[in-house]
């Protein structure tokens, strides 16, 4: 059986990517169904080990400091709800944008970009280290569930989504002759970029205000969060202080959303984009905030930086991560036989470096804090 176009939504806007129009995969496969390309795409992400993993990883609060802080998890999922709503209203492919955001994460490292930072450091020389490659070599390379072939043998398209993924921590990478450089991708991989954003400035606003490290008085100098939460005091006179932050936080999601929406229809009415074909040949990121959006967004991002992100107790937990991460990786490599002997396996054809990066890389939160402890504890069980 092949990839099913049979099975595809007949209402997808001209400009919407198809499972029968997919450049296709690396390796030949015999199918046990007709589910179209991206389904398929997004079922093998969801059943992944490194997947399951973000459950464990930072977003901002590391996991030992409370249950209620999103995790990379949690934040993947929030970005494919985003994102299915955009994608609903401009008649995109649902299911590639749902197998984007889920695996846009998938490379991180372990205490968010703290950790991707050290590595990037300690793999100077050696190759270097970027979140988006390590998502693309996690589902071509790392994961190991099929018996011919390495990885999870994605469509093409999803595999340019997760290389060209922007943000403001990334920069997509133009390097890769396989994937067209210099072109822009779906309009679904450029939407995953906004959908993120959005996820991430709207919760990790929640978290912060949950933790206490920002209050609500701070971001009364934020105009967009101000203009939104005033709207819910006044609809909701005497509301409770914490319901307030909620529905205010989803509010703003929703501003958020419906600017993205109508300002991409327009810009693809304005550049007279009606197919993929189209897309490529106009070649400009079409999915895109109004510039007065842009610009209250950008504010909102500078708040987070300076008050979130940079609170002390985030730095504490920063500091700290950059010494668990770096002695774990000086120390497997000045003694290669501490890891796990499927990884030294691979030192002959990785390079002993790169094993050792995708070995702390594939790591959670608490497995990297716990083998700091077996390795360095004289008294912890190894």
């Amino acid at each position: 059986m092949g990839d099913g176009a049979s099975m595809e939504r007949s209402d997808l806007a001209g400009y919407a990517a198809r499972s029968n129009c997919s450049r296709g995969r690396k390796y030949e496969e015999q199918f046990r169904d007709d589910r179209p390309a991206f389904e398929r795409d997004r079922d093998r992400i969801i059943h992944c080990a490194a997947f399951r993993r973000l459950e464990y990883k930072t977003q901002v609060f590391v996991n030992h400091e409370g249950d209620y802080y999103r995790t990379r998890l949690t934040h993947s999922l929030e970005v494919a709800q985003i994102g299915k709503g955009i994608g609903r209203r401009l008649r995109l492919n649902e299911e590639l944008i749902e197998a984007l955001a889920l695996a846009h994460d998938l490379g991180h490292t372990p205490f968010g970009h703290t950790g991707e930072e050290v590595l990037n450091r300690l793999m100077e020389g050696a190759g270097g280290f970027e979140h988006n490659l390590q998502s693309l070599r996690v589902v071509d390379e790392l994961e190991e569930r099929y018996p011919n072939f390495n990885g999870l043998n994605l469509s093409w398209e999803v595999r340019e989504g997760i290389v060209k993924h922007s943000s403001q921590y990334d920069a997509p990478d133009s390097s890769f002759d396989e994937f067209l450089p210099g072109t822009v991708p779906t309009v679904e991989a450029q939407l995953i970029n906004f959908a993120d954003e959005i996820a991430y400035n709207n919760h990790d606003i929640d978290d912060g205000l949950k933790s206490g490290y920002i209050a609500v008085s701070q971001l009364k100098n934020v105009a967009l969060w101000n203009e939104v939460h005033e709207r819910i005091l006044d609809t909701y006179p005497g509301i409770e202080p914490d319901r307030a932050i909620c529905q205010t936080v989803s509010a703003l999601i929703g501003v958020l959303i419906t600017d993205l929406v109508e300002t991409t229809r327009g810009n693809l009415e304005r550049f007279k984009i009606e197919t993929q074909e189209d897309l490529r040949r106009v070649n400009l990121q079409v999915v895109a905030f109004s510039p007065a959006m842009a610009e209250k967004n950008a504010a909102l991002k500078r708040f987070l930086f300076q008050n979130l992100y940079r609170h002390y107790k985030v730095e504490r937990m920063r500091v700290k991560a950059e010494r668990y991460l770096g002695e774990l990786f000086e120390t497997y490599v000045k003694h290669p036989t501490l890891l796990p002997l499927k990884h030294q396996m691979k030192m002959d054809r990785e390079g002993r470096e790169r094993v050792v990066c995708d070995y702390i890389a594939g790591m959670t939160d608490r497995f990297a804090l716990d083998e700091f402890k077996r390795l360095f504890e004289p008294y912890e069980r190894v």
